[in-house]
C-alpha cells in the first residue's frame, strides 16, 4: 500500500500495536484517527502527536460502530484507509474449568470477530467511492498455528484470516486493496497481562518498535498476507503449499 498521503482510522489505536502504526503513519504526514474504549488512552496518544485526532470507538458495540463510521466519513470525507486492530485475548482450559467462560468467550468473539465484520461493512460504501483504498486486517501467527492456552482467541484470529482472504476476492475490481497483517509475539499490554506466559520455550516476545518497523516496511510492499518475523514459521507451518492454488482453483482467478 502506499503508506503517505492518507487519512487513516485504526481501531485500538491508543496503545500497543495500535498506537504504534498510528505513531507510524502520523510521522510519515498521514492524517491519522484512533480509535478505541478508553477515552484516557486516546487522549494520551493524540496529546503526544499534534495533529493525530481519536473518537471514542468500541467495536464490541453495533451501535457504536455505525456511529462512529457516520461521523468519520462525514468529517474526513478523504478517509481511505480503515485499520482493524482491536483485539482482546483471554485463557480458556476447556480441560479443567466448570463451566463455559460465557462472558470472555463473547468479549473474544464479539470485538475480533463481529467488529472486523462490522468495520468492514460500516466504512466498505465509503471506501469503495474513493479512488484508492485500503482495509487492514490484523491477524496473528497463532490463527495459521495455535497455542492451545489461548483457543478461542487463536480461532478468532483463524476466522478472520479466512474471511481477510474471501472479502479481498470479492472486493478485487474495487478500489478497495484488502491486507492481512499477521504479528509474531509482541512486547505490548496484551502479552504483559499474561505473566505467566512470559516464556515459550526459545520464544520471547518482539519489541514493539521493532515490530512496527518491520510491520510498516512490509505494507510498503504490494503483497496481501504479510506474516511478520515469528509469525513466519507459524504461518508457514498452518498453512499447506498449496493452498493460494486451491483458493484460485475454487474461486476463479479473475
Amino acid at each position: 500500500m502506499n503508506t503517505t498521503g492518507n487519512t487513516i482510522f485504526i481501531t485500538g489505536g491508543g496503545s500497543g500495536i495500535g498506537r504504534g502504526l498510528a505513531e507510524a503513519f502520523h510521522k510519515l504526514g498521514n492524517k491519522v484517527i484512533i480509535g478505541g474504549r478508553r477515552e484516557s488512552v486516546l487522549t494520551a496518544t493524540t496529546a503526544a502527536n499534534p495533529g493525530m485526532e481519536f473518537i471514542v470507538f468500541d467495536a464490541a458495540s453495533p451501535e457504536s460502530i455505525t456511529a462512529g463510521a457516520a461521523a468519520l466519513t462525514q468529517r474526513f470525507p478523504a478517509l481511505n484507509v480503515v485499520i482493524n486492530n482491536a483485539g482482546v485475548q483471554w485463557q480458556h482450559n476447556f480441560a479443567t474449568q466448570a463451566a463455559l467462560d460465557e462472558a470472555g468467550v463473547a468479549a473474544e468473539i464479539d470485538t475480533n470477530i463481529l467488529g472486523v465484520l462490522r468495520v468492514g461493512a460500516a466504512f466498505l460504501p465509503h471506501l469503495k467511492q474513493q479512488p484508492a483504498a485500503t482495509i487492514v486486517n490484523l491477524t496473528s501467527g497463532l490463527a495459521f498455528t495455535p497455542m492451545a492456552a489461548y483457543p478461542v482467541y487463536c480461532a478468532t484470529k483463524a476466522f478472520v484470516h479466512s474471511f481477510t482472504m474471501s472479502l479481498r476476492h470479492q472486493l478485487r475490481k474495487t478500489p478497495v486493496r484488502v491486507i492481512e497483517l499477521a504479528p509474531p509475539w509482541v512486547a505490548t499490554d496484551l502479552a504483559a497481562a499474561q505473566p505467566e506466559q512470559a516464556e515459550h520455550g526459545d520464544m520471547k516476545p518482539m519489541p514493539l518498535a521493532d515490530f512496527i518497523t518491520a510491520a510498516m516496511a512490509a505494507l510498503a510492499t504490494e503483497g496481501e498476507e504479510l506474516p511478520i518475523a515469528n509469525a513466519q514459521f507459524l504461518h508457514d507451518s498452518g498453512v499447506a503449499p498449496q493452498a493460494a492454488k486451491v483458493f484460485a482453483m475454487i474461486n476463479g482467478a479473475h
